[in-house]
């Protein structure tokens, strides 16, 4: 299997950054991952619903652009379902059976376009919580080594 993980936003905080590659070290163990990061674009000074959805649409092109051919696609947001370690584990197995390939996008602090989101497979939420896009980075790198792990029959997941 082969994860991408397709992000608006650089991530300046190295508390972030060293906790993702923790997890995507342990990740390896059991998939290819791989990042692909977006440059999240400037609103200027005005930030109004005109400016925020021609980000948003500019930022879902280059994120379509990077998506790997075949892959399950999942979108982070709020609108999403939400599972269970257990049951997010069993659709990240049934749905990398299907070309070995799934790919997570998260957007940036505005969200993601809408075109974005109906192109997904699925739409995952963690929880009915805001969280930072960036941190947003560490869960679902979390998550993802949970479900693995579920799926693999280890004891990690308690």
């Amino acid at each position: 299997m082969t994860v991408t993980v397709i992000s608006v936003g650089t991530v300046k905080e190295s508390y972030i950054t060293e906790a993702v590659a923790e997890y995507e070290k342990r990740i390896r163990a059991y998939s290819k991952i791989e990042n692909i990061s977006i440059k999240e674009e400037r609103l200027g000074e005005k930030e109004d619903k005109g400016a925020i959805e021609k980000a948003l649409r500019t930022e879902g092109e280059k994120i379509l652009s990077a998506i790997p051919d075949g892959a399950f696609r999942i979108a982070l947001c709020v609108e999403g379902r939400m599972f269970s370690s257990e049951a997010l584990a069993e659709k990240i197995t049934e749905a990398s059976g299907r070309s070995g390939k799934i790919c997570f996008i998260i957007g940036s602090s505005y969200g993601l376009s809408d075109h974005v989101k109906q192109s997904c497979d699925l739409l995952l939420s963690v929880s009915p919580l805001t969280f930072p896009h960036q941190l947003m980075r560490v869960i679902l790198a979390e998550a993802l080594y949970r479900s693995l792990t579920i799926s693999a029959g280890k004891k990690y997941h308690k």
